[in-house]
């Protein structure tokens, strides 16, 4: 039995990636959403979203999914960053098509509670959102963060492109070294372009390359509750410059 057994009973199950044969079916219907951001204002949504794994375009902007644990906390940061244009929590990198909130929490869809980040890049660009990415969660803690433990919360960037997935993993090698000087590691972060997450796997297990917005209620969540849980189970380390 590992320390997290001893400390989080019953959790090994979810800290093993479903297989996809054993995950739930989900649904043709997406959930509905609310039009606009309700701190920043601007759309949740983008234009033409089937063409796009679910996050739709947006003109003149860069998209960039990221998930480090509680979506909720991980939203409340990157809406704060200057050059942000719009923000939505959701799920990720799992099998289950539209699946609800209960669902991901079974560990029984693949998903990872993720955040849409939609952003100026002549503001901020990706390797910014990048630093705050990597400072804001602990990239080495597997399956889990802090005291949130299964697949739900592991660490992962899904990118609209190769060449931002390319970027990112760039990134993770600086940020790889820094942990490392501290004597921590590996980082565990997933990353690959979204649409891929969804395709074959060199262990040949498929996943669904999309976003799924998550329920209403979920969204903007601690502007709307501020005194509402939030889990940063940061490394304390910083990006290099």
């Amino acid at each position: 039995m590992s320390w997290l057994d001893q400390v989080f009973p019953g959790t090994s199950s979810k800290r093993t990636m479903i297989d996809r044969s054993q995950a739930l079916p989900g649904r043709t219907t997406p959930v509905a959403v609310p039009a606009s951001h309700v701190v920043l204002g601007h759309p949740l949504r983008g234009e033409d979203p089937e063409s796009s794994a679910g996050i739709g375009r947006f003109p003149g902007y860069q998209a960039v999914v990221l998930a480090g644990g509680c979506f909720w906390g991980v939203e409340e940061i990157f809406w704060q960053v200057p050059g942000v244009y719009t923000t939505a929590v959701g799920y990720a990198g799992g099998y289950t098509p539209n699946p609800s909130y209960e669902e991901v929490c079974t560990a029984r869809t693949g998903h990872t509670e993720s955040t849409l980040v939609v952003f100026d890049p002549g503001v901020v660009d990706l390797e910014g959102i990048l630093r705050v990415f990597w400072e804001s969660h602990d990239p080495t803690q597997e399956m889990r963060q802090g005291n949130d433990v299964g697949t739900q919360y592991r660490s992962a960037v899904f990118t609209v492109t190769d060449a931002d997935a390319d970027l990112v993993r760039q990134s993770a090698r600086r940020f790889a070294q820094v942990v490392a000087d501290a004597g921590l590691g590996p980082i565990t972060t997933e990353i690959a372009p979204l649409a891929e997450a969804g395709g074959e796997r060199s262990d040949g297990k498929c996943r669904d390359g999309r976003f799924y917005y998550a329920e209403d209620y979920h969204q903007q969540y601690l502007a709307k509750n501020p005194n509402g849980y939030r889990c940063h189970a940061s490394t304390g380390l910083k990006y290099p410059a």
